[in-house]
């Protein structure tokens, strides 16, 4: 996680010193800002107690260690979802199934709160290794675990009861720091946003700018700048990277061409 936090810093136009792999801390050069590389477990702990001022981490970890801080920010990376799990023999078919039996898994916490949420009552077995084994040892009736492709789990022989929880990395600070790392807050959004946006420009014919308007999936309102030929017009958007695959063939429909798309490095709201 710490490599993809680096170039998220990187991005947003923290200049970070060159480091040494055995460095612990990494200062920067463009900002009064020291970087602190520690356990992914341990940052919501050294936020909460104000060791430092705000932290990277997993949504999973805050979650399991309950810690007082406040989620500024999900940064687009580190997906996984919680899931529980059972031997693809077992006869369990939901997670109401699991009711009053044993569950084994790294993040006990966030377990018994989900489950009992749902009014599902589990024995816990708390374990700090590979839990995918618990099963097929007996330790346990089922295991409760990240989740990134499912491959982990096919491969040992489990099939999922469903998702308890989505995490990703996020930016989390205490309370009392929360105005200190407003800036920062601010730089790593923009990037993050960005991520997810693309700059769209186009050429139209005029008589299909309110056509278009309506498949832009933007929330305010495209640029249209006139051309040289009266009846023709550009367009530029910022559109949703996630939707470009669908929004280029209607665009074309209506008559878009000269279509352009390029990425954005940082956008403020």
């Amino acid at each position: 996680m710490h490599e993809n936090a680096l170039t998220l810093l990187d991005a947003a136009g923290f200049q970070l010193e060159t480091r040494d792999d055995r460095a612990l801390s990494i200062r920067c050069h463009s900002a009064p800002v020291d970087v602190l590389l520690v356990r992914a477990a341990d940052v919501p702990e050294y936020v909460q107690d104000g060791a430092v001022d705000c932290g990277i981490t997993g949504a999973d970890l805050v979650g399991e260690r309950s810690a007082d801080v406040i989620e500024l920010l999900r940064l687009g990376f580190g997906y996984c979802t919680l899931e529980a799990a059972v031997l693809e023999d077992d006869p369990a078919l939901a997670l109401e199934d699991l009711q009053g039996r044993r569950v084994a898994t790294v993040f006990p916490h966030l377990t018994k709160t989900l489950l009992g949420k749902l009014g599902i009552a589990v024995e816990l077995c708390e374990v700090t290794g590979s839990v995918e084994i618990a099963p097929r040892l007996g330790l346990c009736d089922a295991i409760v675990d990240l989740v990134s492709s499912g491959g982990t789990l096919r491969t040992n022989g489990l099939r999922s009861l469903g998702e308890l929880f989505e995490s990703e990395a996020v930016l989390i600070a205490s309370r009392d720091s929360r105005a200190r790392v407003a800036g920062l807050e601010a730089a790593l959004g923009s990037v993050v946003q960005a991520r997810n946006t693309r700059y769209l420009m186009f050429n139209a014919p005029r008589r299909s700018i309110p056509s278009i308007r309506e498949v832009l999936p933007t929330d305010g309102s495209p640029s249209v700048v006139p051309l040289l030929r009266s009846d023709s017009v550009a367009i530029h958007a910022l559109v949703p990277a996630a939707s470009i695959w669908e929004l280029l063939p209607q665009l074309q429909s209506l008559g878009a061409s000269s279509i352009l798309l390029s990425s954005v490095e940082m956008l403020l709201p």
